[in-house]
């Protein structure tokens, strides 16, 4: 091995998440221990998302290997200048105190201490997502790292939120100028020049303190040049004659989330936020409005990652849907709610004859407007005009994320719902999250928008506990 570069140890859960990884680590070099290759051929069965990530190493190894003779030199990584090195023979360094050799992490660190004792000239350094694994190999004095590279943010706090407030005389020293930009019935658009400030498409700039109650609020669109910014005052959907089937915002945020749901211009929304802000109860009115009373959508569908927060109840009976019905039952009841079997939504009675109209109502759409579907069967499928649900999204891989973002097509509107405070997938964190991966990656495009609600709206015990626990 050359005396001028890192050597990286990878751990086998390192591999499972990303299979890419092996290209991640620029031109330093990677040393896969064989107990990894076994572990990856115990894993490489089933129809999840770790065993196809194992297939693809496998494949991706097997293609560097095909042209390799002398493997003690190993394999030159294409694009990095790095090199893989597979382990060929006993490396065997006995660990500090009488600790069980038969399990795979163990057998790990001991390669990684015989490989820090044989080239000691190199800065050997175990990559895993194991925390256990990071202890017990800091404890043995090794050099252990997490793996960052799939991470979207260092820190989940500085994650774009969608909206930026501004000083309060910010409106009095950069004057707003009316700007001649795509002019539509009822709306009207401003130039705004001279921001120091980087502000995305579709985020939502406010000030506190002039005019009414919640301040001055507008939308950047799409931008026109380095220079400037042309913004539009956003629909104010506090207000009773503005409501969103029977829906009215009760703060800032809710109105920004509201006008990303109600534009057809937005393909694409984010809302992130804790239990009990109003993300689904939002998404759902906006739903109801826009395929049932504007048809602007054929149908709605709704699916989620079916990750369990406790222990696993075992197989559920019935069709897909049946399945996915113990999953639903945050979306069952917003949809009473909405339909008016709580007091609220569309004409709502708030009366035991209701609640029974109501319930009926409920599965009706549930039957005929909103169908609920199951990550399991979204590969290859193509959605037109389709306003597409995405429940719990904290706990999507990127990868998955991508998957379900590529089935849409012309005229479907996708929506994310989550909160990176609950993740509940094994590996991913607040930092690779597949939410936290879209959130940043399409704060750029001009027909996606994101909000992050901070307010809790369900009720002052939740809004308590959320703050207390």
């Amino acid at each position: 091995m050359r005396e001028d570069k890192r050597l990286f140890v990878l751990d086998t859960n390192v591999l499972m998440h990303d299979p890419s990884c092996l290209f991640r680590f620029e031109e330093h070099d990677i040393f896969l221990p064989m107990v990894v290759l076994e572990e990856l051929d115990a894993g490489k069965k089933g129809m999840s998302e770790v065993a196809r990530n194992v297939r693809q190493v496998s494949r991706l190894l097997d293609d560097l290997c095909q042209s390799v003779e002398d493997f003690s030199q190993g394999m030159p990584l294409p694009g990095t200048g790095g090199r893989l090195f597979f382990q060929m023979d006993a490396i065997e360094h006995p660990l500090p105190f009488d600790v069980s050799q038969s399990k795979a992490d163990n057998q790990i660190l001991g390669v990684v201490l015989g490989l820090k004792h044989r080239h000691p000239e190199l800065s050997v350094t175990l990559i895993t997502n194991d925390i256990n694994l990071r202890i017990k190999g800091r404890t043995f004095g090794l050099h252990v790292e997490d793996y960052t590279s799939d991470h979207t943010v260092e820190d989940p706090d500085l994650l774009y939120t969608g909206h930026n407030v501004v000083a309060n005389d910010f409106w009095e020293s950069h004057p707003l100028q009316i700007a001649d930009y795509a002019p539509e019935e009822g709306r009207t658009f401003y130039r705004l020049s001279q921001v120091e400030e980087n502000w995305w498409p579709n985020e939502f700039v406010y000030s506190e303190g002039h005019g009414e109650d919640e301040g001055l609020s507008y939308r950047i669109t799409p931008r026109q040049d380095p220079a400037n910014y042309v913004i539009e005052p956003i629909r104010d959907y506090a207000k009773p004659n503005n409501a969103v089937w029977g829906i009215t915002a009760l703060n800032r945020e809710q109105n920004f989330a509201l006008n990303l749901l109600m534009d057809p211009e937005v393909d694409f929304v984010t809302l992130l936020g804790l239990a009990g802000t109003g993300k689904t109860l939002l998404t759902l009115a906006a739903t109801l409005d826009q395929v049932v009373e504007e048809k602007r959508f054929a149908e709605a569908i709704i699916t989620r990652a079916t990750v369990p927060v406790g222990e696993d109840i075992g197989f559920l009976p019935g069709t897909e849907e049946e399945k996915m019905a113990p999953w639903m039952g945050a979306i069952e009841d917003n949809l009473e709610l909405l339909t008016g079997g709580s007091g609220g939504g569309k004409g709502g009675k708030g009366s035991a004859e209701a609640s029974s109209w109501a319930a009926q109502v409920s599965q009706d759409l549930l039957r005929h407007r909103i169908r609920i579907k199951s990550l399991n069967f979204m590969r290859g499928r193509t959605f037109l005009n389709r306003l597409i649900i995405i429940d719990e999204a904290q706990n999507l891989s990127p990868k998955q994320m991508k998957t379900l973002l590529t089935r849409a097509g012309p005229g479907t509107k996708m929506v994310c719902l989550g909160n990176i405070n609950q993740i509940d997938t094994p590996y991913l964190t607040e930092a690779n999250s597949g939410l936290t991966y879209v959130v940043d990656s399409f704060k750029e495009w001009q027909h996606g928008g994101h909000i992050t609600l901070v307010q809790g709206e369900r009720s002052r015990l939740a809004d308590f506990a959320n703050q207390a626990l």
